[in-house]
Parts: structure tokens; C-alpha cells; sequence
């Protein structure tokens, strides 16, 4: 949410300066989710949940100060990881993809809405919905080659189409908003002015004999990072499990465990750079966070993919820099003074918090063209993303809906017409189908390791 309110204040900013503000905020709230969930027991992201399980029993015994300490270590540790993944690992691959033509293009934005729709978890449909709502918005306004109007209703605002900050904006940031002004938070959390929180200095040396766990889990958030449709919360689970399967002590795992926050930590962090080393090279985002920054890129006049690393390798670099800077700064910011400052805004009313966000977010959308046209588009959005949210429908999808939409759609007709209007230009080549296959693997795998499993469980209980 708080990098989709942030995209429309970053118009006047330099592209890579936008990047890196947006670089830096992904970092902190990736560390930031592990401050209520550490006092109050509620993640403040869901990558965060599983920190929960110990660094709340940990805060319960007046060391929550130091489950703080753990997390934001161990967050560092894990972006930093991350970091060096996406420069070493982004680079050859771009270079791969630069051989592509228009139906490889094509075929990989398929894959890359197969994936997000299939792999994410839930209900392959509702996924599937989600994203022909993202398709059909993105097809809107002028017909690129013909210029005729589609899906305008008469509206001379959307012939240059819908602006994705708008779509972002009222997607994401809009419903838990009014969850936050509708829920009261009713909690048995711990003071967080009582939080006794020690210089990370003196910390450090207690957490040395998590070595294992960091470059464990680092590896683990990297790999799960890089997955289409996994994310952070598959990363920290798995890395959980890991550790405490690895434990000398694993009966103590649940009730104050400081590896345990460490090994959650350090994965939820390692796979936010790497997610984005698919959606540069390739314009598929590893996570539903990974969608909403290429959002910011296209805002930017930046098109991932990839010709990104060729027409902007400064600004695609200086990126990646900006992660690894901004990593490292988290150690030396979120240490006792964010800790204990930003733990108390968890006192301040849930109404002001909600009240001040959409202040920010009229503000933001309004002085994108000026206009009341987009405030009340990004209200109907955001409608329609609060229905979704409470009906279960995944909402990264309809972002990659709208930015693979128009993508996949011009390089089908530049595909089709190189081939005359053949349509078995798409196939013409060993790339497509290979393309083609890891589609296909990626729709019909899920299902059968449901048939598979659904298969043991009836024998299990015959």
C-alpha cells in the first residue's frame, strides 16, 4: 500500500531518484511488518507472519526489544543478499532475452500471466477473472494502430486509456484503508514505550550463532523470490521450517525462539530484490509488491523487459545499487531510534492513520492530470478492489493484466503481421515453443499435484 500511495508523488522526481525512494520504502516495510507483529501479534505485512511466532512470546518475556534487534539484523542481512542476486543474476539473463522477437515476447507475457494467475495460491478462476478485469482495462481507450476507440463509454478522459497510478492507487491502497477506519484494534500487545531497546552494538554479539540461518534462509528467500507468484510469505514459512527442522532445540521454537524471528526475517527481506530479477529481464514480477514497482517504472516512461537493460542501464543499475544502499541503511536506521519511534505511531488512532492516508491519496491522484475525473475513477477502483478483497479475489493479477494486457496485445499484431497474418508465426521457432511449454506446465501442473495429493489422501483413509 505505501508504495502505491507514493507512486503519484514521485512525477517531478528523476526517474532513478523515483526508483530508489520507492527502493528504500520497499526495503523498510518489508522490516517494518515485523514491528507490530513482534508487539502486537499482528504482521504488519503477510510476509510477516511467521515472525510472529516467536517474536511475540519473545516480546511476552521483556525481550522484545531485542526480537527488534534480531529482526531489522536480519532483514539487512537478507536484502543485502538480495541485492547482490539481482546485479549478478539480471544482467546475463537480460542479454539472454534481447534475442527475443515479437512472438517470444508474446509467448512470455502469456507465461507471465499464467504464472501469476496459477502459482499464486487460491482459486485458479478467481485468479483467472482478476486477470481478464486487468486485460480489459488495459485494452481501453485509442486502438494503438487504428486509433478507433474501445471501451471509452464516451468518455474523452480514457482515450489515452486508464493511468495504471490510478489503478494502484485505488486497487491497493483504498480497501485496507477502510478496513483500518472499519476494524478497531483490539489487542493484548505489549507497551512499545516500554520496549527497553539496547544499541544494536551491544546486540550483535548475541546473534552471531545465527550465521547458519541467515545465509539458509537468504539462499531460500532468493530462490523463492525469483518463482513467479511465490513471495515472501512461502519464503519465511519454508526458511521457518527449515531452521527449526535444523534446531538443536526445537521444542523451544513458538515460545521465544530468536532464530526463529531471524530465520523469518532474513527470508521475507531476501526475496525483494530478487523478485524483480524476473520482472526486469522479463516484465514478470516474482511478487504481488514486484507488479505494483513495475508500475512505477511504466509511470517513469520505463519499459520492463527485455530492452530496459540496453535503452536504460544507468537507471536499471543505479537500481540496483539503491537496493543494496538502502539494505544496508536499514542496520544503521532501523536500529533503536526507528524502532522505538515508528512502534509508536501503533499508539495513534486507527481513524486519524486512515483519515491522513486518503488525504494523501485524493492529493496524489488529483495532481496527476489535474482533474476530478481520475479521483473518482481511482474511488471506483477502489470499489471494485474492496469487493474483490472481501469475495477473495487475488489483486496482483489485474496489475499484470494491465501492464502485460497491452504488451502482449502489440507484439501479437507486430507478430502477425511480420508473418502475413499466419498465425503459426507464433510458432515458428524452438524459443516459442519452449515458451509454449512452460505455459502449458505452468496451468496443467498445479492440477495434477492436486489429483495426485486428493489421490493419497483417499488412500490414507481407505
Amino acid at each position: 500500500m505505501a508504495i502505491s500511495v507514493l507512486v503519484p508523488f514521485t512525477f517531478g522526481l528523476e526517474p532513478l531518484v523515483a526508483l530508489g525512494l520507492m527502493a528504500g520504502i520497499y526495503n523498510g516495510a518489508m522490516y517494518g511488518g515485523a514491528i507490530p507483529a513482534v508487539l502486537l501479534r499482528i504482521p504488519g505485512t503477510p510476509a510477516a507472519v511467521a515472525t510472529t511466532f516467536d517474536g511475540y512470546p519473545m516480546a511476552q518475556k521483556g525481550e522484545g526489544g531485542f526480537a527488534l534487534q534480531v529482526a531489522v539484523v536480519s532483514s539487512s542481512i537478507g536484502g543485502i543478499a538480495s541485492a547482490f542476486a539481482l546485479m549478478l543474476l539480471a544482467p546475463p539473463l537480460s542479454k539472454v532475452t534481447l534475442l527475443f522477437g515479437p512472438s517470444e515476447v508474446f509467448w512470455v507475457a502469456v507465461f507471465g500471466l499464467a504464472s501469476i494467475i496459477f502459482l499464486l495460491g487460491g482459486n485458479p478462476v478467481k485468479g483467472l477473472i482478476s486477470a481478464c478485469f486487468g486485460v480489459f482495462v488495459s485494452v481501453a481507450g485509442s486502438d494503438p494502430i487504428y486509433g478507433n476507440d474501445r471501451y471509452t463509454f464516451g468518455q474523452l478522459e480514457l482515450l489515452d486509456g486508464v493511468n495504471i497510478v490510478i489503478l494502484l492507487v485505488g486497487l491497493y491502497a483504498l480497501p485496507p484503508v477502510i478496513d483500518l477506519l472499519e476494524t478497531p484494534l483490539k489487542t493484548d500487545g505489549v507497551n512499545s514505550s516500554k520496549l527497553g531497546t539496547e544499541p544494536i552494538w551491544r546486540a550483535l554479539p548475541r546473534m552471531y550463532r545465527f550465521w547458519k540461518t541467515w545465509i539458509r534462509s537468504s539462499i531460500i528467500g532468493i530462490w523463492i523470490g525469483i518463482l513467479p507468484g511465490a513471495g515472501g510469505s512461502m519464503a519465511a514459512f519454508m526458511s521457518y521450517n527449515e531452521a527449526r527442522r535444523a534446531s538443536k532445540t526445537p521444542d523451544t521454537w513458538g515460545n521465544g525462539e530468536p532464530e526463529g524471528v531471524a530465520a523469518a526475517e532474513t527470508a521475507n527481506n531476501a526475496d525483494t530484490a530478487s523478485a524483480l530479477i524476473p520482472a526486469l529481464t522479463l516484465g514478470i514480477p516474482g511478487t504481488a509488491v514486484a507488479a505494483v514497482m513495475l508500475g512505477g517504472l511504466l509511470v517513469h516512461g520505463l519499459q520492463p523487459g527485455p530492452m530496459l537493460f540496453r535503452d536504460n542501464p544507468d537507471v536499471v543499475f543505479g537500481f540496483m545499487w539503491q537496493f543494496l544502499f538502502g539494505a544496508i541503511l536499514l542496520v544503521l536506521l532501523g536500529g533503536a531510534l526507528a524502532t522505538n519511534s515508528f512502534a509508536r505511531l501503533l499508539n495513534l488512532p486507527r481513524p486519524l492513520l486512515g483519515s491522513v492516508i486518503i488525504v494523501l491519496m485524493l492529493i496524489g491522484v488529483y495532481s496527476i492530470h489535474g482533474r476530478m475525473f481520475d479521483v473518482y475513477l481511482m474511488l471506483g477502483f477502489g470499489a471494485i478492489g474492496w469487493v474483490m478483497d472481501k469475495l477473495k479475489f487475488p489483486l496482483p493479477p489485474v496489475v499484470l493484466g494491465l501492464i502485460l494486457g497491452g504488451f502482449a496485445e502489440e507484439n501479437l499484431r507486430l507478430a502477425l503481421r511480420i508473418g502475413r497474418g499466419d498465425w503459426l508465426v507464433l510458432f515458428s521457432n524452438t524459443t516459442s515453443l519452449v515458451l509454449v511449454a512452460l505455459t502449458v506446465a505452468v496451468v496443467v501442473g498445479p492440477m495434477i499435484k492436486r489429483r495426485i495429493q486428493g489421490a493419497k489422501r483417499e488412500e490414507a483413509t481407505s
